[in-house]
């Protein structure tokens, strides 16, 4: 099956390189593209320069693909990858606790897959899986903060032979003057209504880090789902 992915960058990239970008990305190293092109050029700009949309047709077909919106896999699945690749402020031993029990019981081998599909920790998304981390929010409200602001998924090409399934089909020019306010917007309105709502209204039975804990809560658990 071939699908349609963009990628926002800087640059125009028409033979992206396997091996090449940043440890601490999301996911470890990878190309990072969207199904979204809107999104592409949102990613592609900063406040000080314009970027480009690269668009791409993948054939998915014999590629493994970890979509981390299925089943079996919940929102703690996607933090623990977080957690082996981006840098959480663990200082306080509640969050050390935390990371260390997610890590051995949630851990998946997701670098054995040619293709990841899930959230973006961008910006106040970061934030708000720290705060979960932290035990300052539940997995209730985890699991509703990723949906604001409408981030959308990530489609990130891991192994090599996924690159070899990648075709350039062109671009599109992203002016920052355009794209860049509408980011910054996206980004302020999940905060915006972070604080305004989930932050501030606690549910009877919400599940929070120090549950998960001290009940040794497992991937099975239904209060997951």
């Amino acid at each position: 099956m071939k699908r349609i992915i963009y990628h926002g960058s800087e640059r125009i990239i028409k033979k992206p390189k396997f091996g090449y970008g940043k440890s601490y990305n999301d996911y470890g190293i990878g190309f990072y593209c969207t199904e979204d092109c809107r999104m592409a050029k949102e990613w592609g700009v900063g406040i000080d320069h314009h970027g480009y949309a690269n668009q791409y047709e993948i054939e998915c077909t014999g590629l493994s693909i970890l979509d981390l919106n299925a089943a079996p896999y919940t929102m703690l699945h996607w933090l623990t990858i977080l957690l082996e690749n981006r840098e959480f402020d663990t200082s306080a031993p509640l969050a050390v606790e935390a990371k260390e029990y997610l890590l051995e019981n949630f851990h998946i081998d997701y670098k054995a897959s040619d293709i990841i599909i899930g959230y973006r920790a961008d910006d106040s998304y970061f934030s708000f899986a720290s705060d979960f981390i932290n035990g300052t929010i539940s997995y209730r409200q985890l699991c509703n903060a990723m949906h604001l602001g409408k981030l959308g998924q990530q489609f990130v090409l891991k192994s090599e032979v996924a690159f070899e399934h990648l075709k350039f089909l062109g671009y599109e020019t992203a002016d920052s003057r355009i794209w860049y306010p509408r980011k910054a917007f996206r980004d302020q309105t999940a905060r915006r209504q972070y604080f305004d709502v989930e932050r501030n209204r606690r549910q009877k039975g919400d599940l929070y880090i120090t549950t998960i804990l001290d009940e040794e809560i497992k991937t099975d658990d239904p209060r997951l789902r």
